[in-house]
């Protein structure tokens, strides 16, 4: 029976296996299996000892239920993996372990499952950014009302929103592929890190054991690998996490009854948005999004609390780092999934676009009409309080804001009517909004 969520209800079948315990118990076998071929390249050890150790390195033959039953007798979950990979080992397992410590199996083999979770944020980001510059560029001239402290303010693009978010994730992108050589790195260092249970082949052998496994060695350490780079890691995934909060707090918001220009689709025929009200159509997905962000960002946190260890390393970072870790790639790769899944059917209605857009009676054109009358002479801070003046006789009249303007003789001592009527149109008065989005998505998809 599940208890935890990822389990049942969050995550996929392919990010979930890299954590599972069959999974990280392999990951724990090839780092030994390494281990062992390296001593053997150096001298060490047998070449065949170490042959039947890489032969028996498999989960097919040391098995997690065997582990477990070792660990419940002598309590020390390594250690038993090490026992019972011995024991299918005959003769050569003795030589399982030889000069390592805990951590150089567990933090070796941390990375290389970090490693391939790697490769699905790789792919989700780039994915969610494509859509993202997809709907820029479909959108570039979709013409909305931009809201500053939650009011209309100008107008503005969709084209330009969506751009801001691609070009957002476009730096989590940069960010993941920069902390890579500082999360994806190994030791084989010993107990606090002077390697002296290695012997005089210490430093090749921990290069081979790194090279075989296709990490970067640390350059230093004592028992553990430095927490800070694991936390910069969970940090760089709450990142990724608060911009996906960003962009599902906004579809919620357009979303809204009183505003409704932009919906998370809805599935036709069957879905349910409320138990009571039959008529809802809650935004799920996106609070769920929203919500599971708080949990990714409480563990990067969380993961904080692990770089300051007593000495040189004491075992408080273990327990919360193996909730941690698994449960902040899991969440952030299924909300980014479904990040993309919302893009992909986000449902546009237009006459409400165009309907917010005149809502204040004209008033989101205020500052264009403070600019031309500066371009025409007027000073720039007497300019802005002749039509901020008639600006508030909207709201005490609730007349339409070019209606005032024309009775006002400052305003027409410098534009006609007809001038008033042109400056009044929000599709004229979006700047260089479309230049913006074509530029970003040319640098972007490189074309």
């Amino acid at each position: 029976m599940s208890v935890h969520p990822i389990e049942s209800r969050y995550g996929r079948d392919e990010v979930r296996a890299i954590f599972e315990e069959e999974n990280r118990l392999q990951r724990l076998l090839d780092v030994e299996s390494a281990l062992a071929r390296a001593h053997a390249e150096v001298g060490d050890i047998p070449k065949g000892a170490a042959r039947v150790i890489q032969e028996k390195g498999s989960t097919k033959h040391v098995t997690v239920d065997r582990v477990k039953e070792i660990e419940r007798e002598i309590n020390h979950d390594l250690m038993a993996m090490v026992r019972a990979y011995a024991e299918q080992c005959g003769e050569a397992g003795k030589y399982i372990h030889l000069g390592a410590t805990s951590s150089d199996i567990t933090d070796t083999a941390l990375a290389l499952q970090i490693r391939d979770f790697v490769k699905f944020l790789d792919e989700d980001l780039q994915k969610l950014r494509d859509v993202l510059l997809d709907l820029a560029e479909k959108h570039k001239k979709t013409v909305c009302i931009g809201r500053t402290h939650a009011q209309h303010a100008v107008p503005t693009t969709y084209g330009l929103k969506f751009a801001i978010w691609a070009d957002e994730i476009q730096r989590h992108i940069d960010r993941i592929d920069q902390c890579k050589k500082r999360v994806l790195v190994g030791q084989m260092t010993g107990a606090v890190g002077t390697q002296a249970a290695l012997g005089k082949h210490a430093v090749r052998i921990q290069n081979l054991v790194m090279k075989y496994l296709n990490l970067t060695p640390v350059r230093v350490s004592n028992q553990v690998i430095q927490r800070d780079r694991h936390a910069e890691f969970l940090l760089n995934i709450a990142l990724i996490g608060e911009t996906l909060n960003k962009i599902n707090t906004e579809i919620r918001n357009l979303q809204r009854t009183e505003i409704d220009e932009i919906a998370e689709g809805f599935k036709k025929g069957k879905q349910v948005g409320s138990s009571t009200m039959p008529h809802k159509r809650n935004p799920i997905l996106c609070e769920r999004i929203c919500g599971l962000s708080r949990v990714v960002r409480a563990n990067a946190f969380a993961a904080m609390d692990n770089i300051p260890l007593w000495h040189e390393r004491d075992l408080t970072n273990s327990a919360p780092e193996r909730i941690l870790i698994p449960e902040s790639c899991i969440l952030i790769d299924y909300m980014l999934v479904k990040t993309i899944e919302i893009l992909k059917n986000l449902e546009f209605k237009p006459e409400n676009i165009r309907k917010n857009l005149y809502m204040t009676k004209g008033l989101i054109m205020a500052e264009r009409i403070m600019v031309e009358l500066v371009e025409r002479g007027m000073g720039r801070q007497r300019a802005h309080e002749v039509v901020r003046r008639n600006a508030m006789k909207v709201y005490e009249t609730g007349k339409e804001f070019l209606e005032i303007l024309k009775e006002d003789k400052e305003v027409r001592a410098y534009m006609s009517a007809d001038e008033l009527e042109g400056l009044m149109e929000p599709e004229g008065y979006i700047g260089t909004a479309v230049e913006q989005v074509e530029r970003l998505v040319r640098d972007l998809k490189g074309g």
